[in-house]
C-alpha cells in the first residue's frame, strides 16, 4: 500500500517562499509520475506541477511557471515543491499524488490520472 505524506505548509507573507515535501512509503515500482495539486475553498482541485520518476521531465501550470520548481530525490522517495514569490491566490490545500505506469497515457494534469493521494498540507499566503 502506497502512502503519501505532505509537509512544509504554513503561513507566509506575499512574496515569501515555502518548500513542500511529499514522502512516499512503499512507492511501487510502477510509479510513473508524481504531481502536486491544490484546492482553494469553494474551488475545484487544480494541477500545479508534476515530475516523472524515470527521467527528469517536469510539467507546470501556467499560473506557477517561473515561481515554483518541482524536484525529486529517488533515494528518499520524496518529491519537493519549492514555491517562491508566493501570492495570496496561491492559498490552498496542497496535495501530492502518484500516477502509475499503467495510466501513463493519461493526462498529467487530471486528478483522475492519479491513483494515490496524500492528505494535504495547508498553504496560506497573506497580503
Amino acid at each position: 500500500q502506497v502512502q503519501l505524506v505532505e509537509s512544509g505548509g504554513g503561513l507566509v507573507q506575499a512574496g515569501g517562499s515555502l518548500r513542500l515535501s511529499c514522502a512516499a512509503s512503499g512507492r511501487p515500482s510502477s510509479a510513473y509520475r508524481t504531481g502536486w495539486f491544490r484546492q482553494a475553498p469553494g474551488k475545484e482541485r487544480e494541477f500545479v506541477a508534476a515530475i516523472r520518476w524515470s527521467v527528469w521531465n517536469t510539467y507546470y501550470a501556467d499560473s506557477v511557471k517561473g515561481r515554483f520548481t518541482i524536484s525529486r530525490d529517488n533515494a528518499k522517495n520524496t518529491v519537493y515543491l519549492q514555491m517562491n514569490s508566493l501570492k495570496p491566490e496561491d492559498t490552498a490545500v496542497y496535495y501530492c499524488a502518484t500516477q502509475e505506469t499503467a495510466y501513463s497515457g493519461a493526462d498529467y494534469y487530471r486528478t483522475s490520472s492519479y491513483s494515490y493521494w496524500g492528505q494535504g498540507t495547508q498553504v496560506t499566503v497573506s497580503s
